[in-house]
């Protein structure tokens, strides 16, 4: 082989590997603009929808992939069940996992969210007859002119008012359990007094010395009187308006 084949064979080579190198950058940017396409939806074009109940053993994962077939999901919140539902139903003996009270679906369209709002809503669920929501029913509302930020700001709203009544509830039981605690000592501190008097008294009735304080038994009782006033009633009952004998002959007289 020449100088010249070598040439040809290098240029051919760089060549391939320019092409190779372009191919995969253009492969990159139909990545990044599939990710800026899937990220720049426009907000106004989302649609949100609301379910009211969740059932048992049902969870984002589960949500997404039964609502997936209708249309692309954007984001799924689901609330937590509160602390109290979930002892008692524990105790009940249910189902012993993480369950959800509600949740929020948003759709890359609008018209998608309401396709399923207007499908689902009253529906049973479906789906195989041995899961655990088979039989229950779909309660889904499409949210018309309310976007994710309303969802989210609602539900910092509650959190919020949730940690109110919570701060709430705490400082008024300290309050209890503080004057419960006084009223304590002072039950406490009373009781010793008596018994320290008690045994003083006990002493010195033993060695013959006339006490100060009075016993419980000798002490005298006091007994307070107030004056009672009669009722209105009685008085009233016994009064009774009676015309004077002028004017009894006056009108009798006159006929």
């Amino acid at each position: 082989m020449g100088e010249k084949d070598l040439e040809i064979e290098e240029t051919s080579t760089a060549r391939g590997e320019e092409q190779r190198g372009d191919e995969a950058k253009t492969e990159v940017r139909k990545v990044k603009k599939k990710k800026k396409s899937f990220k720049g939806v426009k907000v106004e074009k989302r649609g949100v929808c609301h379910v009211s109940r969740v059932p048992p053993r049902m969870d984002h994962v589960k949500l997404r992939q039964v609502l997936s077939q209708f249309g692309e999901i954007q984001r799924i919140y689901l609330v937590p069940e509160a602390a109290a539902a979930q002892m008692n139903r524990k105790r009940a003996g249910g189902f012993r996992g993480q369950a959800f009270s509600e949740g929020w679906i948003e759709f890359t369209k609008k018209n998608v969210a309401k396709r399923v709002a207007n499908i689902l809503n009253g529906q049973q669920m479906g789906g195989r007859k041995r899961s655990s929501f088979y039989y229950d029913i779909w309660n889904v509302k499409y949210l018309s002119k309310i976007k994710w930020d309303d969802v989210t700001d609602e539900i910092a709203q509650r959190h919020a008012v949730r940690e109110q009544k919570l701060a709430l509830e705490l400082s008024a039981a300290k309050r209890e359990r503080d004057f419960y605690l006084t009223q304590v000592d002072k039950s406490r501190a009373l009781s010793s007094i008596e018994e320290r008097m008690k045994k003083k008294q006990k002493v010195q009735q033993e060695s013959g010395v006339i006490s100060d304080f009075p016993s419980e038994e000798f002490a005298p009782k006091v007994i307070r009187q107030f004056s009672q006033k009669k009722p209105v009633a009685d008085e009233a009952g016994k009064i009774k308006p009676k015309l004077s004998k002028d004017v009894l002959a006056g009108v009798f007289g006159g006929q």
